[in-house]
């Protein structure tokens, strides 16, 4: 009983943890972005404006639910849900400690990959279903370049799979007690980066959503609490990506080598989401918005020869090193 209880509380700590950190974040997000940008971010509500949370949220609560008349109500309803419960689903396999994980199973990393995947279904629906040509225009455009980045998403991580020997995220941060991949594997957590800021949508990669193009693309007919689902997918999206880079690149829990015991394994994990989520927002804040056929250019042409190049020399240190030995 004990051990069935134990991943049912963690998960709700997860649920309720991933919502208030999304909140906490869009609160986060605009400080650092003003600091970066040398102007005032939230400061009139509470201290340092952490009050502007709590009014945000009264906004979109109070707001009225209004499904346009032309939209498919059953989809239109349904697509924020999506996003939602298929980034909640992706941090069931993340191990934040030796023994802090909902489940260790042997495929865990196709199992993240198949829930990012899912994703796409939320933003695309939510664009046909809207009936709206900004909203069709931000739809097909996720469509492609979602699905287009899993595909050097999944192939930047077979190198880390082919030195780990396995698709077990906790396997993988354990094989990295010597050396983390982030060195060893530079070109796939490089190509890993570039494809999770395609899937989350975050800027400079937030061609689907671009106001200055498509007005708010596929959730421009989304209000309240159905437009505070897509956001909160969104910001789900960057700390499970952050987790995961931090899980298959840099150690997961396990400090480094010289200084690994000075903090207890969940909060170097902590420490390290934190800082891979600041890199994220200085991006925001550094980097203008490509224009949409340099970002599928730079995925086909540049993403894809650079996760084959290290497969290749992966795969022959690999061999070297085994025939050396």
């Amino acid at each position: 009983m004990h051990e069935l209880m134990m991943p049912v509380l963690l998960a709700l700590v997860i649920l309720l943890g991933g919502v208030a950190g999304a909140a906490v974040l869009t609160w986060w997000e605009r400080r650092l972005l003003g600091f970066w940008q040398d102007r005032y971010g939230p400061n009139r509500l509470g201290p340092f404006g952490i009050g502007q949370v709590l009014a945000d949220m009264i906004k979109l609560l109070t707001k009225d639910d209004w499904v346009p008349p032309f939209a498919d109500k059953v989809v239109f309803i349904f697509a924020p849900t999506a996003i939602v419960v298929a980034m909640m689903m992706g941090f069931a396999v993340v191990p934040f400690a030796p023994d802090v994980m909902i489940i260790d199973v042997n495929i865990g990393l196709l199992f993240f990959l198949g829930m990012t995947s899912l994703a796409v279904y939320s933003v695309l629906l939510g664009g046909l279903a809207s009936n709206n040509k900004y909203a069709l225009l931000g739809g097909l455009r996720s469509a492609a370049q979602m699905v287009s980045y899993e595909v050097f998403m999944g192939l930047s991580l077979m190198g880390v799979v082919m030195m780990s020997g396995s698709f077990s995220l906790v396997d993988i941060v354990e094989a990295q007690t010597d050396v983390w991949f982030c060195f060893s594997q530079a070109l796939g957590l490089l190509v890993f980066v570039i494809a999770g800021i395609a899937e989350s949508h975050r800027l400079p990669f937030d061609l689907p959503e671009a106001e200055h193009e498509l007005t708010a693309g596929f959730h421009t007919e989304y209000g309240g609490m159905k437009f505070a689902m897509f956001m909160l997918g969104e910001y789900l999206g960057l700390m499970l990506i952050s987790c995961m880079i931090v899980t298959l690149f840099f150690g997961g829990w396990m400090g480094p080598a010289l200084i690994g015991h000075w903090l207890p394994p969940l909060a170097w994990f902590g420490l390290k989401v934190f800082f891979v989520i600041n890199f994220f927002v200085l991006l925001r804040a550094a980097i203008p918005r490509p224009r949409y056929d340099q970002l599928m250019s730079l995925g086909w042409k540049v993403m894809l020869p650079i996760t084959l190049v290290n497969l290749v020399i992966t795969g022959a240190v690999l061999l070297w090193m085994e025939g050396a030995v």
